[in-house]
C-alpha cells in the first residue's frame, strides 16, 4: 500500500459486488453530475464522530448504530424518519441512564441504499434475472425492466438521502431531542408493552431529576445538551464510484472525505487487502467500519488495521463483528487477543443481526431474538474475560411495527410473520424488540461497570 493514494486509485484494483450496468457511458454521467453536487455531510461532522468514537475505543462511552438493512424510495417519508429518530433516542436514554456513558448515536440512515449480494443473478419459476442490490441500483420487482441495473437511480438516492437528513437535523437540534420530552418519544403502539412500563418508569425519574435541578435555580434551557442531540449518519460503501463522486477536499485540513456520510463501513464480502474497497477506505479520513465475519483470521485483521488506521487513531475504525450465536465464542476472542496484544485502538462493536439469519418455516427470512440477545450476551462475555471493552452495538431495526423478528417480549411467531413483513431485504428488529434489547445491553453496562458480566434474566422477563 505504499503507492499514492487518490479519489479514483480503487478503479485499479479488482472490485467485488459491482453492479453490471448496460450503459458504462450513462454510468459515468451520472457520477460526473453527482460530482457537482453540494456534499451530504460535512468534514467537521466527521471529525466530532471520530472523537466521540475515540471515547468509545477507551471505554468512555457507548455507540449505538442501527437503522434500516436497506432504505426504500417508497417507504420515504417523514413520520417512518420521525418514527426510526424516536425509537433510538429511547434506546439511547435507556442506555444512559441505565449504563451512566454517554451514548454515540450512529444511524444506518440517508445513504444505506446498496447491498452486496450472494449470488449476481436470481432464479425463480425457471426466470433467471439480476439479484435485487438495493433501490440505489435496481427495483425489486422481479422483471427484466425493474432489474436493470440504471444509474439515474442514484440521483434518486442523492435526493433522499439529502431530504432525510434535513428532517434528522431539525429534530435533532430543533427540540424534539429535548430531554425534557423524554416521556412524548413513546410510540403508540408498545404503551400497553411491559417495555413501555420500565420506560415509563425511568422517564419519570429523569423528569424528576430535571425538576429538582430547576428547583435549584439551574436555568436548564441554557445547556444545550439538554436540548439538543448529535445524530450521525453511516451506511455500507458498496458502489465506489458514487463514494468517489462525493470524496472532497476539506478546506481547513487538506484532506480527503467521504461527505455521503459521517462513518461509512466495508462489508464482510468486501474487506479483501488487495481489493478496491480497502484501497478507497485508506485515503479517506473519516471514521470507518469494518464488518468482521467468520471467515476473517487474526493476522488477517492484524494486516486491515495497519492498512486501514496506520496511525492508530483512536475513533478512525470500528471492528463490527458478525458471527453468529453459535460461532461468536469460537471466533471473536482470538480476534480480541490478537488485537489488544498489538496495542491496536479500534472501537468493539457487535452486529448481532447478519449471522443469526434463518428461513422460517413459513418461507420467510428470520432472526430469532434469541439469538440475537445470545450473541449480544457473549460479545459482553468475550471482552469483560479479555479485559477490553464492549464498545457498541448495530442492529437492523426500525420504528414501525413490523413482524420480522420472531421472538420478543410478544413473542412473535412463525404465523406471525406474514402480518406485517415490510423489509426489502433483511428482518428488522420492530420498535418495542429493540427496546427489549436497550434495557438488556443496559443491564450488561452496568455489570460491566461492576466489573462482571454474569447471566441475566430470560428476556421475557425484560
Amino acid at each position: 500500500m505504499s503507492e499514492r493514494w487518490t479519489p479514483d486509485s480503487w478503479r485499479n484494483k479488482p472490485v467485488l459486488q459491482v453492479p453490471e450496468y448496460p450503459n458504462p457511458k450513462a454510468l459515468a454521467d451520472v457520477e460526473a453530475q453527482l460530482a457537482t453536487f453540494p456534499p451530504l455531510v460535512f468534514a467537521g461532522e466527521a471529525r466530532n464522530l471520530k472523537k466521540s468514537l475515540a471515547r468509545v475505543a477507551n471505554g468512555e462511552a457507548f455507540l449505538l448504530q442501527g437503522g434500516d438493512c436497506a432504505e426504500s424510495f417508497a417507504e420515504h417519508g417523514a413520520n417512518n424518519i420521525r418514527d426510526f429518530f424516536r425509537v433510538l433516542l429511547q434506546m439511547a436514554v435507556v442506555l444512559t441512564y441505565a449504563g451512566a456513558l454517554p451514548v454515540v448515536k450512529v444511524g444506518r440512515i440517508a445513504g444505506q441504499f446498496a447491498k452486496p449480494r450472494s449470488s449476481p443473478m436470481e432464479k425463480i419459476d425457471g426466470v433467471e434475472l439480476p439479484s435485487y442490490r438495493g433501490d440505489i441500483v435496481n427495483d425489486i420487482a422481479f422483471t427484466k425492466e425493474a432489474r436493470t441495473p440504471d444509474p439515474q437511480r442514484q440521483l434518486m438516492a442523492y435526493r433522499q438521502s439529502a431530504a432525510t437528513l434535513n428532517l434528522l437535523r431539525a429534530f435533532a437540534t430543533g427540540g424534539f431531542a429535548n430531554l425534557g420530552s423524554v416521556h412524548q418519544w413513546m410510540l403508540g403502539f408498545i404503551k400497553d408493552s411491559t417495555q413501555s412500563r420500565r420506560y415509563k418508569e425511568l422517564a419519570d425519574r429523569i423528569s424528576e431529576a430535571l425538576d429538582f435541578m430547576r428547583a435549584c435555580g439551574l436555568n436548564l434551557e441554557s445547556h444545550p445538551e439538554l436540548r439538543a442531540t448529535d445524530l450521525y449518519t453511516s451506511h455500507e460503501a458498496l458502489l465506489l464510484g458514487y463514494e468517489q463522486a462525493f470524496t472532497r477536499v476539506d478546506s481547513t485540513t487538506g484532506d480527503w472525505y467521504a461527505t455521503s456520510g459521517h462513518m461509512i463501513w466495508i462489508g464482510d464480502r468486501t474487506r479483501q487487502l488487495d481489493h478496491g474497497h480497502v484501497e478507497y477506505f485508506r485515503g479517506i479520513k473519516n471514521p470507518i467500519g469494518l464488518k468482521c465475519g467468520p471467515s476473517l483470521k487474526p493476522d488477517e485483521l492484524l494486516q486491515l488495521i495497519d492498512v486501514l488506521n496506520p496511525q492508530n487513531e483512536p475513533g478512525r475504525l470500528t471492528l463490527i463483528n458478525r458471527f453468529g450465536s453459535d460461532k461468536v465464542g469460537d471466533h471473536l476472542p482470538q480476534l480480541v487477543r490478537a488485537v489488544k496484544r498489538e496495542g491496536r485502538s479500534v472501537v468493539w462493536s457487535c452486529d448481532p443481526m447478519h449471522g443469526n439469519t434463518i428461513t422460517s418455516t413459513s418461507g420467510y427470512k428470520t432472526r430469532p431474538f434469541d439469538r440475537i440477545v445470545s450473541e449480544v450476551k457473549s460479545f459482553f462475555e468475550v471482552h469483560a474475560a479479555e479485559g477490553t471493552h464492549a464498545g457498541g452495538v448495530h442492529l437492523e431495526m426500525t420504528g414501525q411495527n413490523v413482524t420480522e423478528c420472531i421472538g420478543g417480549a410478544r413473542a412473535i411467531t412463525d404465523e406471525d410473520l406474514n402480518d406485517r413483513y415490510h423489509t426489502v431485504c433483511d428482518p428488522r428488529l420492530n420498535a418495542e424488540q429493540s427496546i427489549d434489547m436497550a434495557f438488556l445491553i443496559a443491564e450488561l453496562l452496568k455489570q460491566e461497570r461492576a466489573g462482571k458480566v454474569k447471566p441475566i434474566p430470560a428476556v421475557a422477563g425484560f
